[in-house]
Parts: C-alpha cells; sequence; structure tokens
C-alpha cells in the first residue's frame, strides 16, 4: 500500500474540507497516480485558512503540495508530471509517448477544467442570481463545445496517450467533477471512458485514502 508513514515523499491535504468538497479535492490526482505506481508517500494535514508557513510551499495555501526528498513541487498537474518521471506505468518514456501524456494532461487542466469553473459557481454559489440563472446555458453550451473534440480525438481507444498515463489520471478527475454538472451521457464515448478510469482499483484506493484523512473539524465561523 503506498501510504507509508515512513515514505520519503510528503502529500500536504487538507484535514477537513466541506461535505460536498470531500472525494473531490485535488491531492486525489497525485493519491491516484501514487497508487497506480506503487510509489510510497505518506500525508501532512494543513487545516483550511490557517496557513501559517505552508505558504512558503503553496503560495495560495491550497492543496495539493509536495515534499520528495528535499524537492518541492506545488500544483496538482506539475506534481503529477513529477510523479510521471519516476515510473513508466505513469508516462512512456519514448519521447512520441511522453508527448502525448504531457499535451493531454495540460488539455485537461487548460481547454476543460478551465472552461467547466463557470459552470461550477453558477451551479453552487450564485444559482440564485438572476444573471446566473441567465449565463447558465450559455456556460453550459460553450463547456459542450470543449468537451467534443476530446470524445472525437478518443474515438475507440481506450486511453488518451496510448498507454493509461498521468493524462488519463487529469482528464477522469476533471470529467468527474462537470458530471456533477451535466449529463455525461450525451457523450457516450467520453462516459464509457469516465467508468473505465473509475473502476481502476487505483482510483477507489486513492479515494478512500483521501476520505481517511477528513479527521478535523470546520474552522471557526466556517458554515459547512
Amino acid at each position: 500500500m503506498p501510504v507509508s508513514d515512513d515514505a520519503d515523499i510528503e502529500l500536504f491535504v487538507f484535514d477537513w474540507v466541506p461535505e460536498m468538497a470531500r472525494g473531490h479535492v485535488r491531492d486525489l490526482r497525485p493519491r491516484w497516480a501514487m497508487e497506480e505506481a506503487g510509489i510510497p508517500y505518506r500525508t501532512t494535514p494543513v487545516r483550511v485558512g490557517n496557513k501559517g508557513d505552508y505558504l512558503d510551499l503553496q503560495p495560495y495555501g491550497q492543496v495539493p503540495a509536495m515534499i520528495d526528498n528535499g524537492v518541492r513541487v506545488f500544483e496538482s498537474g506539475a506534481i503529477l508530471l513529477h510523479l510521471a518521471e519516476k515510473s513508466e506505468t505513469l508516462m512512456p518514456r519514448d519521447p512520441a509517448g511522453r508527448a502525448a501524456t504531457q499535451s493531454w494532461l495540460l488539455c485537461a487542466l487548460n481547454s476543460i477544467e478551465s472552461f467547466y469553473f463557470e459552470l461550477f459557481f453558477i451551479d453552487a454559489v450564485y444559482s440564485d442570481a438572476a444573471w446566473a440563472k441567465e449565463k447558465r446555458p450559455i456556460a453550459e453550451d460553450f463547456l459542450r463545445k470543449r468537451l467534443q473534440p476530446v470524445s472525437d480525438a478518443l474515438g475507440a481507444r481506450d486511453w488518451l496517450a496510448g498507454p493509461f498515463t498521468v493524462a488519463d489520471i487529469a482528464m477522469a478527475t476533471v470529467l468527474r467533477d462537470i458530471s456533477g454538472h451535466l449529463p455525461m451521457e450525451d457523450f457516450p464515448t467520453l462516459d464509457a471512458y469516465l467508468k473505465r478510469c473509475l473502476a481502476r482499483p487505483a482510483f477507489q484506493r486513492a479515494l478512500d485514502a483521501q476520505m481517511a484523512d477528513f479527521t478535523g473539524s470546520a474552522p471557526a465561523g466556517f458554515n459547512n
């Protein structure tokens, strides 16, 4: 089991988040990668809103951040690429396979996830606002147009870059979040792809590990 108290890799995670966010915090991505590759890691809890010296490691006080034998990395995409250099399980070693993995990982975070955020905030934060009700169909339509090229490119393949890689971890976690706001069944190729990704045992182990680390309580004044 990759979670080990004496592991060299230290992953910083929140010890509490609201119920709606549990299972979706981005430390799930490096956890999944390390589960796939059998890379041991240990977790260090960070309190929401009580950042202190942690800002020296992660300037926004977010998670994940990671220290690997003194090497400091933050942002989930950067951590995935760092981990991919450790194991061919996470990224092929040939130039074409590496380039495809890196390209699709950045596509997931830049070309898909960044456009999902608008729909998320409309639904989760501003749903009662008149402007949000008017803008939601536009935001959803735009996101649908971002998803179709991924579906077309995937086609009949199982994975984005040939074998399963960190690109699939990034894309699957983004699609999993999106599926809570629009029906993935409208994109049968992506729906089947997402189900293949989430059926991997390493995903469930990573999800269970994240949920087990929520042992803290809500910060004072925080409405859960």
